[in-house]
Order: C-alpha cells, then sequence, then structure tokens
C-alpha cells in the first residue's frame, strides 16, 4: 500500500455507502478531523466521524440514508448546512466544505461555500486537518496540508494558520488546544502558547457552557493538573475561576509559613484522578479548599489559620456552579456536601474520639462517606515518606472505627425508628413543632449513643420527651 493511502483506516462498513453515495453525486467527499487523528493514535474504535463534501452535504447525507439499511432518518441543521445520520453505532456528521470569516465580538462565523483547502485552513489544529477521501479512485488518500501527520509524531499541537488569527477569530480553540493537551499529552508549540496568552481576554466572549464542556473534559484526563497548569500559565485560568487562582502564594509572618493551596490542590485533583473517573468527585477535589483564601488569617499564637474553609467553600461551589452555568441539582449538592466535610475523617483519628463523632460523620455523610474517604486519602500531598505514611495509616484507623461503629449502629441509611404519624398517633396531636422537636430529640440521643438506633428504646425516648413538652399519651 502506497504510504499516502490508507484504506484500513476506511474498513467499517459505513464508507462502502459513502463512497457509492459521493461517486453517484460525483461530490469529492473525506472523513476528517477527530476520526481521522484517533486513526493514527490508535485510539480505539470511533463513535463519530465528520465528513466534508466539496458541495452538498445535507444532500451527500440524504443519498447515503437512501443506501443504508432501514433508510435511516436525517438530521438535517440549515442554520449551520449540517446534517447527521446515526447509523451502526456510529453518529456521522456531514458538512459542506466552506470558508470561514468572523467579526471581533463574535466566534460565530459568516460561512460561505469553499474548497478543500478553504475547509482544512478553517480547522483548529493541523492534527485535525487531516483528510482521507472517500471516492473510489482516490479512496484512503491522505491530505495532509499543513504536516499534520508530523505533528502526531512529534506528539505537537499547532494551529494550521496564524495562531494569533486562529484563536482571536474563535477563542474557544485556546480551551481546545489545552483540552488536548491534557487528553493527548502533547505539548502546544511555543509560538502557539504565545498566542494564547496574548489573546486570554478573548475568552470573555465565549459561552460559560462551551468552556466547561472543556474544563470537563480536561478534567476527565489522566493528569488534569496538566490542563489546569497550561490554562494558569497562560492566564485562562484566573478569567474562568478566580477563585482558584487566588490560593496561589506562600505568605510568610514571623518565620511561619503556610503551604501554597493552589499547586496543592492541582496534585489532589491528580490524585483522585488515580482512583475515579466520576466527574463530581473530581469537582470536589478541585474545589475542596477554594475557602482558604478568604479565610486566611494569622495569629502570633497560633500562627495560619483556615478556619471555617469548608463552610465558606461549600458556599463558594454554589457561586461557582451558577457563574459557569453548571447544574444547580444533585451534582452541585454532592460537590459542596464532599467540600463541607472535607476536614472531618482526619478529626475523628485520635483515640480519644468519641464513637458519638464517628456515628456523627457517618450520618452527615450518608451515601457520600466512601467518596469522602477517597478524597481525604487524595488530599494527602506530603512528600516527607514518613509523614505520607503515618497519614494513610491514619485513615486506616479511621475506616475502622467507621466500620465498627456502622456495625453496631446502623447509621449511614439513618431512618428514625419512630415516625412522625407515629408521634401524633400516641399523643393524639395533629402535625404541630412538637412532633419535630420530638424527632429531633430521638435522632440526637442515637447519634450521641444515649440510647440505641432500635425502635423499643426510641419509642420510650418519645414517651418521656413528649412527657417534657406537656403531652399525654392517649388511652
Amino acid at each position: 500500500m502506497p504510504k499516502n493511502n490508507y484504506k484500513d483506516a476506511l474498513n467499517h462498513k459505513i464508507f462502502d455507502y459513502l463512497s457509492e453515495a459521493a461517486d453517484e453525486l460525483q461530490i469529492e467527499t473525506y472523513a476528517i478531523g477527530g476520526f481521522v487523528r484517533d486513526y493514527f493514535l490508535n485510539r480505539g474504535k470511533a463513535e463519530d466521524i465528520d465528513v466534508v463534501a466539496v458541495g452538498n452535504g445535507i444532500e451527500l447525507a440524504e443519498k447515503v440514508a437512501e443506501k443504508l439499511p432501514g433508510k435511516p432518518k436525517v438530521q438535517i441543521f440549515k442554520t449551520y448546512g449540517t446534517a447527521m445520520l446515526k447509523v451502526f453505532d456510529l453518529e456521522v456528521e456531514f458538512v459542506g466544505a466552506r470558508k470561514e470569516s468572523y467579526n471581533e465580538n463574535s466566534r460565530n462565523p459568516e460561512v460561505e461555500q469553499g474548497t478543500l483547502e478553504d475547509d482544512q485552513n478553517r480547522r483548529d489544529f493541523t492534527i485535525n486537518a487531516l483528510a482521507l477521501q472517500l471516492n473510489k479512485n482516490n479512496f484512503g488518500k491522505l491530505l495532509d496540508p499543513f504536516g499534520g501527520l508530523e505533528d502526531l509524531k512529534m506528539q505537537l499541537i499547532k494551529t494550521p494558520l496564524d495562531p494569533d488569527i486562529t484563536y482571536s477569530d474563535d477563542p474557544l480553540r485556546m480551551m481546545r488546544a489545552i483540552r488536548f493537551a491534557a487528553q493527548l499529552g502533547f505539548k502546544i508549540e511555543p509560538k502557539s502558547l504565545k498566542a494564547i496568552k496574548d489573546n486570554a481576554s478573548r475568552i470573555d466572549i465565549v459561552s460559560n457552557e462551551r468552556i466547561v464542556t472543556e474544563i470537563h473534559k480536561i478534567m476527565l484526563a489522566d493528569k488534569p493538573s496538566v490542563g489546569f497548569k497550561i490554562m494558569h500559565n497562560t492566564g485562562l485560568l484566573k478569567r474562568i475561576l478566580p477563585e482558584l487562582t487566588n490560593l496561589e502564594g506562600i505568605d510568610e509572618i514571623d518565620g511561619q509559613k503556610h503551604k501554597d493551596n493552589f499547586w496543592h490542590t492541582l496534585e489532589v485533583v491528580d490524585n483522585i484522578a488515580l482512583e475515579t473517573d466520576d466527574l463530581w468527585l473530581r469537582w470536589a477535589a478541585l474545589l475542596h479548599d477554594i475557602g482558604k483564601a478568604p479565610t486566611k488569617r494569622f495569629s502570633k499564637r497560633v500562627g495560619w489559620t483556615f478556619h471555617g474553609h469548608e463552610f465558606k467553600g461549600s458556599k463558594m461551589v454554589f457561586q461557582i456552579f451558577k457563574r459557569l452555568k453548571m447544574p444547580l441539582n444533585d451534582k452541585m449538592k454532592y460537590v459542596q456536601k464532599l467540600v463541607l466535610l472535607s476536614s472531618r475523617p482526619i478529626a475523628i483519628v485520635d483515640d480519644d474520639v468519641t464513637d458519638s463523632a464517628v456515628r456523627r460523620l457517618v450520618f452527615d455523610a450518608g451515601e457520600y462517606l466512601e467518596d469522602l474517604m477517597t478524597l481525604c486519602e487524595a488530599d494527602i500531598t506530603t512528600k516527607n515518606p514518613n509523614r505520607y505514611r503515618k497519614y494513610h495509616n491514619n485513615f486506616k484507623l479511621v475506616r475502622q472505627k467507621i466500620q465498627e461503629v456502622e456495625e453496631r449502629d446502623r447509621i449511614r441509611d439513618f431512618q428514625p425508628p419512630v415516625k412522625g404519624q407515629e408521634i401524633m398517633d400516641t399523643f393524639g396531636i395533629a402535625p404541630c413543632k412538637e412532633v419535630g422537636e420530638i424527632k429531633s430529640k430521638i435522632k440526637e440521643a442515637i447519634l450521641d449513643g444515649e440510647i440505641p438506633n432500635e425502635y423499643e428504646a426510641a419509642f420510650e425516648f418519645m414517651l418521656k420527651e413528649g412527657e417534657k413538652l406537656g403531652l399525654t399519651p392517649k388511652k
């Protein structure tokens, strides 16, 4: 097979239909972008394919659909001049070759029909401009006008044209460059990196939703810190997540210092990435210390303190999610809870800590207890091997204490042994504040170890509390 011919990349049956339809319509047709890039990177089975037609992409999509078994429906997006087919567990997106021009205040270009060269010029990176021809006569021929194949070998992120123009035109490409660097372990070439730094302020015209999509992909990389370091060094991070960059720096007074909580945070995110692919647990790691910047204080008696940083941080989580247009639902509440509880487990290491403290931790963490422990263990970033070993051994003791209390008191999925309806029935009362008070007293008594988490003990306790409130059981 000639070096510039890669028919083996096109061995999926969808390409037979694409080739036949393209030749019937006499339209030059190419697979382009991520599908081609990932073939050369051996990144496994494709889930989507971008097809560019030097002509009418929608017409091509409809011709392919006619030939496919079952004649699947073509989704047409007239505004963008694109079409999509879902077939054979693939999403195939069709677009006509085009050229683009931008105005300063929008990343949405003016689009007009163009040549394949125009279309490759508008691509974000050389590695995404690689195209494989699908027409029968040149099936599998590689078109690589910008040396994208060589950049893949060199593991380099580089723009086809002047990076200053590329990033200014569509500033989201800066986030995409950083995302690819993080996902693929590539370097951004120096000229391109400088252009990101020079155009950092242009990110302000990009919607928060689009930015967050890229941050999620960076967060899910094997080593998320790669992306966050580049975002920080280019000035993007302080425009997107200033709460994070505010953690940077070490202050010293009277010879007393604190650690740099920004760089510590990136280590924690990398640590947790070794343990879980859960996006929201990784978000909790990223935000677990954000309350430290606004709560930092110094006193000669105790040195640097960050009192209440967990509570402050949990409030900041809501503000960040709201500003970035992230979901204000159970995902946000999950991150809030882990940030709020992030220092609690280590506090129950000491031998003199009561079972009550353990019960309260288990009760407060509930179904998130295991995730909380994973976060706390990821928070150990000391480089001193003895301290590292000591901290991990401490967490083994914490887990042991939790298990002992859990087995005995069944607190994690706590349900009050006596329900509100039974309180009302027992005392012959309607819903009122006294019912809530009694329920709360029962819960506190169980958590404090005054009574076991059992129905009989809770019922007796309810009667006594009711009596204190002037209530009399029905005969």
